[in-house]
């Protein structure tokens, strides 16, 4: 069983309230590359888990002081050293 099969998951609309961000915003980072699903269900339906909820909440963090195009550039850099800050 893969790791993702172990954890909790959670469809758009969950991942929405708990993370206090709009779906157009979700939306909008996905398209930026900046969030992905880490699976999609049977149906189709996109899902993420909590390391998606973490990954959104820097973001939020990131946004007082950077564009989106610099927040996905320290992301993916962070991202290659193992996720330091």
């Amino acid at each position: 069983m893969a790791d993702h099969e172990r954890r909790a998951l959670f469809k758009i609309g969950d991942l929405i309230e708990r993370s206090g961000i709009s779906r157009q915003t979700l939306h909008n980072y996905t398209m930026l590359g900046l969030i992905e699903p880490v699976k999609r269900t049977a149906s189709g339906h996109r899902v993420y888990d909590e390391a998606a909820l973490v990954r959104l909440e820097r973001i939020k963090e990131l946004r007082a002081t950077k564009t989106l195009l610099e927040i996905r550039d320290l992301l993916a850099a962070e991202s290659k050293r193992g996720g330091a800050r």
